[in-house]
Protein backbone atom coordinates (compact mmCIF):
# COMPACT_ATOMS: atom_id res chain seq x y z
CA UNK A 1 0.00 0.00 0.00
CA UNK A 2 2.66 2.38 0.71
CA UNK A 3 5.60 1.01 -0.99
CA UNK A 4 7.01 0.57 2.42
CA UNK A 5 10.34 2.93 1.92
CA UNK A 6 10.35 6.66 3.62
CA UNK A 7 11.81 9.53 1.47
CA UNK A 8 13.27 12.59 3.22
CA UNK A 9 10.53 14.94 3.11
CA UNK A 10 8.19 12.00 4.98
CA UNK A 11 10.81 11.63 7.77
CA UNK A 12 11.00 15.39 8.34
CA UNK A 13 7.56 15.59 8.59
CA UNK A 14 7.11 12.18 10.82
CA UNK A 15 10.39 14.57 12.88
CA UNK A 16 8.28 17.83 12.64
CA UNK A 17 4.73 16.09 14.50
CA UNK A 18 6.93 14.69 16.77
CA UNK A 19 8.93 17.48 18.09
CA UNK A 20 5.05 19.58 18.44
CA UNK A 21 3.48 16.50 20.12
CA UNK A 22 6.59 16.12 22.73
CA UNK A 23 8.93 19.18 22.68
CA UNK A 24 12.20 19.41 22.28
CA UNK A 25 12.58 18.44 26.05
CA UNK A 26 11.05 15.30 25.71
CA UNK A 27 12.60 14.05 22.46
CA UNK A 28 15.97 13.06 22.97
CA UNK A 29 14.90 11.43 26.78
CA UNK A 30 12.38 9.27 24.12
CA UNK A 31 15.38 8.67 21.72
CA UNK A 32 17.77 7.28 24.81
CA UNK A 33 15.62 5.21 25.94
CA UNK A 34 14.62 3.52 22.16
CA UNK A 35 18.36 3.02 22.08
CA UNK A 36 18.40 1.10 24.80
CA UNK A 37 15.55 -1.07 24.17
CA UNK A 38 17.04 -1.50 20.54
CA UNK A 39 19.91 -2.42 22.44
CA UNK A 40 18.71 -4.42 25.23
CA UNK A 41 16.41 -6.70 22.29
CA UNK A 42 19.75 -7.07 20.28
CA UNK A 43 21.17 -8.77 23.57
CA UNK A 44 19.04 -10.80 24.19
CA UNK A 45 18.20 -12.05 20.60
CA UNK A 46 21.94 -12.63 20.71
CA UNK A 47 22.27 -14.16 23.89
CA UNK A 48 19.49 -16.90 22.82
CA UNK A 49 20.29 -17.77 19.17
CA UNK A 50 24.02 -18.39 20.97
CA UNK A 51 22.21 -20.81 23.42
CA UNK A 52 20.43 -22.24 20.75
CA UNK A 53 23.20 -23.17 18.87
CA UNK A 54 25.42 -24.62 22.20
CA UNK A 55 22.37 -26.62 22.68
CA UNK A 56 22.56 -27.66 18.97
CA UNK A 57 26.10 -28.96 18.65
CA UNK A 58 25.89 -32.01 21.66
CA UNK A 59 23.18 -33.76 19.23
CA UNK A 60 25.42 -33.29 16.20
CA UNK A 61 28.26 -34.74 18.46
CA UNK A 62 26.52 -37.47 19.96
CA UNK A 63 25.19 -38.55 16.22
CA UNK A 64 29.06 -38.28 15.48
CA UNK A 65 30.25 -41.02 18.49
CA UNK A 66 27.23 -42.96 17.49
CA UNK A 67 28.32 -43.18 13.63
CA UNK A 68 31.96 -44.08 15.28
CA UNK A 69 30.13 -46.66 17.24
CA UNK A 70 28.43 -48.27 14.76
CA UNK A 71 31.27 -48.41 12.38
CA UNK A 72 33.00 -50.19 15.54
CA UNK A 73 30.76 -53.05 15.29
CA UNK A 74 30.81 -53.62 11.85
CA UNK A 75 34.53 -54.38 11.78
Amino acid sequence: MFGGKIGLWELVLILAIALVIFGPQKLPEMGRSLGKGIKEFRKATKELTEEIDIDEEPSKEKKVKEEKTEEDKKE
